[in-house]
């Protein structure tokens, strides 16, 4: 019997090799099984690797010219390193939540269990992104700095094409009232929904408001529907499970 291969979500907006991971087709166990890509969670390394070598293989990418950061939860953005590949992982490139590239094959990830994940991709540029969006990022527009950046190399915002993967959506996401009303300030009501005494808060919607202020068309944002806490048979949630659980990967390659 040949082994799981890894299941992503895809966006029908993206026309470069790209995926939102789920937890399907690894070889971590318990509350890491099965394709747990997070090396600081308490999974043995030698199963996140595995898991890193299936997640290239089947992305169609060289595992060393994968790109990923230190996550901080910040607004910093940065161009993913020139060094060459020597067939190993690559460290984490610093300190950010958002990183970019033009190099032909290469490729750019970040790491989520609940917060907002979004591929950029600039078809005429050849250019990609990746962005990881918790409610501290969101709040710090992470990735309209990540437009910004692009734009800065020559992107042209109205040309881009952007992804908004699956995160804990509002069904799930029960907030104090406090951050309720600074994300109504800062992005409006539409953003926090009242049910039940409960304040819900709506990432994905102040993500997609934020790429239509940094200048993407509505038909080039596609905001998926999937809600990490809601599925645990195909998502890893760091609320839904106290904190133990595993991380996806999302990742853009830059092939055009």
């Amino acid at each position: 019997m040949s082994d799981p291969i890894p299941s992503f979500v895809l966006s029908s907006l993206l026309p470069v090799p790209h995926g939102f991971a789920t937890r399907a087709g690894g070889v971590s166990e318990g509350a890491y099984a099965s394709l747990n890509l997070g090396f600081s969670v308490g999974d043995l390394r030698e199963r996140v690797e595995e898991n890193h070598r299936r997640l290239a293989a089947a992305a169609g990418a060289a595992l060393d010219a994968l790109h990923t950061v230190k996550q901080v939860h910040g607004d910093r953005v940065v161009e993913a390193g020139a060094g060459e590949g020597t067939g190993a992982l690559r460290l984490p490139e610093g300190e950010a939540d958002a990183l970019w590239t033009e190099r032909p094959e290469h490729w750019v990830a970040v790491g989520t269990a609940d917060c907002v994940p979004v591929l950029l991709v600039d078809p005429e540029g050849r250019r990609v992104a990746a962005v990881h969006s918790g409610w501290r990022g969101t709040d710090a527009h992470i990735v309209a700095r990540a437009v910004e950046a692009l734009v800065a190399k020559g992107s042209q915002p109205e040309r881009l094409l952007a992804a908004v993967g699956p995160c804990i959506q509002r069904c799930c996401y029960v907030v104090s009232e406090d951050l309720g009303e600074r994300f109504t300030t800062r992005f409006g009501p539409e953003v926090v929904v009242r049910e039940r005494g409960d304040v819900r808060l709506d990432l994905s919607r102040a993500v997609r408001d934020t790429l239509r202020g940094a200048g993407l068309k509505a038909a080039h944002v596609e905001v998926l529907p999937h809600c990490t806490a809601c599925d645990a048979s195909r998502f890893f949630s760091h609320r839904r499970d106290a904190g133990r659980t595993g991380r996806h990967l999302n990742f853009v390659v830059n092939r055009f």
